[in-house]
C-alpha cells in the first residue's frame, strides 16, 4: 500500500478499536502526509505522520492552539498523569514542548511494511493512545472551563 493510501484510510482502521463513545471523531487531512482526528477542536487533535527523516510513525496528541498558554497547560496536565499514562501504554510515551509554542504527547511506532497487518497494528495502538489520553484531556479541558469563566 502506498503511504498516502495508508494515511488516508487510517482513521477507518482506528474507529472500530475505540469505545463507542470515542468513535465519533472528525477527520482532517491538512497535508497528504498527515492525518488528524479530533473531537470538535481541530487544533487539539490526534495525529499520525511519519517521523521526519525516518520510516517510523508518530502516533500523537498535538496541542496546536493559538493560545500557547493553553498548550502549555495541557502539557503540564498530561505530565502530571505521565506515570499512569506510561503504566497503561508503556514507557515509549513522551510529553514535550514542540515547535511554535505547540506541545505533544506521542510515541514513535516502529517502521514496518505498509500493508493491512501493519495498519491494523498501528491503528490498534492509536486507539489505545486515544482511549488512555482522551479522558485525561476531557478532565483538563473541564478544569480550564471552571478556571476561566
Amino acid at each position: 500500500m502506498k503511504y498516502f493510501d495508508f494515511i488516508r484510510t487510517f482513521p477507518d482502521a482506528v474507529r472500530p478499536h475505540l469505545p463507542v463513545r470515542l468513535q465519533g471523531f472528525t477527520v482532517h487531512q491538512p497535508f497528504r502526509w498527515i492525518i488528524q482526528m479530533h473531537y470538535g477542536e481541530q487544533r487539539l487533535h490526534y495525529e499520525v505522520s511519519r517521523v521526519a527523516g525516518h520510516q517510523d510513525l508518530e502516533l500523537a496528541f498535538h496541542c496546536e492552539a493559538r493560545d500557547q498558554e493553553l498548550n502549555r497547560y495541557l502539557l503540564m496536565g498530561f505530565r502530571r498523569h505521565l506515570f499512569e499514562i506510561r503504566d497503561s501504554l508503556g514507557d515509549s510515551i513522551e510529553a514535550e514542548m514542540w515547535d511554535r509554542g505547540w506541545t505533544k504527547i506521542y510515541e514513535r511506532f516502529p517502521a514496518g511494511e505498509l500493508d493491512a497487518a501493519y495498519q491494523e497494528a498501528a491503528a490498534r495502538r492509536m486507539a489505545a493512545i486515544i482511549s488512555c489520553l482522551h479522558p485525561i484531556f476531557i478532565g483538563l479541558r473541564s478544569d480550564i472551563s471552571r478556571l476561566y469563566r
